[in-house]
């Protein structure tokens, strides 16, 4: 049993790591869970909505605040490691700060655009601030080809990935429940990686706390929904997977160096890239440039239910990460473990919202 324990990640069965990781999901689940009933009255009290528009499908104003609690479930979890297991989260602080300091101005930048609209280069500006922050802490992709150019490729590649995956994750939140639950599954996928690797430490620590901080927002955002991620929650959810999955150690000798992190995200940057494309060829701004052309709209328009097609596409992303971590040669007990982890937590919030849904017609 021992064995097998880790072989899935818990390297020390009877010491306090692996139990401090399961008190950071737990505390970051149930918090967020608790507080955004809370941060959706306030929101309406003040006008913090979205209105139906060319992008997004709800009817009629929406709380657009669902960021900043899953931001706060996220920094509270980790801030109680810190009281929990001092010395564990010190070995790994700075880089759990350069991501909660990063994602921090991306929940910023991302609420004043929720509220009153920003211009897409100042966003852009402030995203590669956040990547260059990262680079300084050693967050980063180790470009090693063997040119004079290998460092200034390195950051580039760094650049473009967090930038791209930051965008990605928001573009792709145009359906209740998707970009929550494609976050919650890469998080849960790259958890069970990092726990087989003690250099990837704060990996581990970051991503138990944004993959039960999702969770908790899921039970809250499933179709139909009460509250959304906003670009504040969507921009933190693909700033922290994009920075997690490049604590790795990534040394390029190939470009295919870059196919591992971008198999955990495969769903979102496939979106992505086609509907980049698609607005080129027809001369539009692609980040500018609303419209009903991502991969759920389509599915849509095929007369699938919004709740049917986000379960269709969360299985597609949970599909893309187990592969990912064949293709990394992790331990079928790890797969396995990660499917089932995983397919429980998705299982149990659709179950609370079905369940609450049926007491409001009751």
């Amino acid at each position: 049993m021992s064995e097998v324990l880790k072989r899935i990640g818990v390297a020390e069965p009877t010491g306090g790591g692996w139990l401090t990781v399961v008190f950071v999901f737990l505390v970051a689940l149930f918090f967020t869970w608790r507080f955004i009933p809370h941060v959706r009255r306030f929101a309406l009290k003040v006008g913090w909505a979205d209105l139906p528009n060319e992008r997004r499908l709800n009817r009629e104003p929406l709380p657009n605040a669902g960021g900043l609690a899953l931001y706060a479930g996220v920094v509270l979890a980790l801030v109680a490691a810190a009281f929990l297991r001092p010395i564990l989260v010190e070995g790994v602080l700075i880089q759990v700060l350069a991501i909660l300091l990063g994602g921090a101005w991306l929940v910023l930048v991302g609420f004043v655009d929720d509220q009153f609209g920003l211009p897409p280069l100042f966003r852009l500006f402030v995203q590669t601030l956040a990547a260059l922050l990262l680079m300084a802490v050693g967050i980063r992709f180790e470009a090693a080809f063997g040119t004079p150019l290998d460092p200034a490729l390195g950051l580039f590649l760094t650049w473009l990935w967090v930038v791209g995956i930051t965008n990605a994750l928001n573009l792709m939140d145009g359906l209740d429940g998707l970009a929550g639950g494609v976050a919650y599954v890469s998080a849960m996928s790259l958890l069970f990686v990092s726990a087989q690797f003690p250099y990837w430490a704060a990996g581990t620590l970051v991503l138990a706390a944004l993959a039960g901080a999702a969770l908790g927002f899921l039970r809250h955002n499933l179709h139909p929904s009460r509250i959304i991620l906003g670009d504040a929650g969507a921009y933190f959810l693909g700033y922290t997977l994009a920075a997690t999955a490049l604590l790795g150690n990534l040394k390029l000798t190939t470009l295919l160096g870059l196919l591992p992190p971008a198999l955990f995200l495969l769903l979102p940057i496939l979106d992505t890239t086609q509907v980049v494309v698609r607005r080129l060829l027809r001369g539009q701004n692609p980040l500018s440039t609303p419209g009903k052309d991502h991969i759920h709209h389509r599915l849509l328009a095929r007369g699938l239910s919004q709740r049917r097609v986000a379960f269709l596409l969360w299985g597609l992303a949970l599909l893309f990460n187990l592969l990912a971590m064949a293709y990394l040669g992790m331990p079928w007990e790890a797969i396995l473990a990660s499917l089932l982890a995983t397919a429980l937590g998705l299982a149990w919030v659709t179950y609370r919202r079905l369940r609450a849904l049926l007491r409001e017609v009751e």
